[in-house]
């Protein structure tokens, strides 16, 4: 059945592999724009991305034609092509083999993008909170929904 109309908003974690600090301030624009156009060439449109040295996050409405684990595959595996046949990085680059998605709701759109501007405020962020602190938090926040057996609450 086509689905006509949709409100699919997933929050993505990237980590490079090793959480190596591989991604430059100098090309990490580039990246974000080549991102984004994944994303748009897919029927899914972004509203925030930042790439720091060992992740990016970024707030996509994705197509109801792709799960979060077929688009993240897709950017992952462009984006590490690009970079590396660009050398936008000093070492080979690669992505970690999995990644992160949170579901968001319409809601919490405008303070991840506008209000509060988590996802563009990440430089000021991480200036009082490591990375593996964020993540940490984030699993543990995500996994309060959870049983045990991984089925939701």
């Amino acid at each position: 059945m086509k689905i006509e109309y949709n409100n699919l908003y997933t929050h993505f974690i990237f980590t490079t592999l090793h959480r190596l600090p591989l991604i430059s301030e100098k090309h990490r624009e580039r990246i974000e724009k080549y991102i984004t156009g994944i994303v748009n060439n897919n029927d899914s449109q972004l509203y925030a991305i930042y790439a720091n040295p060992e992740h990016v996050h970024f707030l996509v409405s994705r197509s109801p034609k792709l799960s979060e684990e077929i688009l993240a595959s897709l950017i992952a595996e462009s984006s590490q092509r690009f970079i590396n046949q660009n050398k936008l990085c000093n070492n080979q680059f690669a992505w970690q083999e999995s990644a992160s998605a949170f579901s968001v709701s319409k809601s919490d759109v405008d303070p991840a993008c506008v209000r509060d501007k988590y996802i563009l405020n990440q430089p000021k962020h991480h200036r009082k909170v490591s990375f593996s602190e964020e993540y940490e938090a984030f699993i543990k926040f995500y996994q309060k929904t959870l049983h045990p057996s991984g089925k939701h609450k």
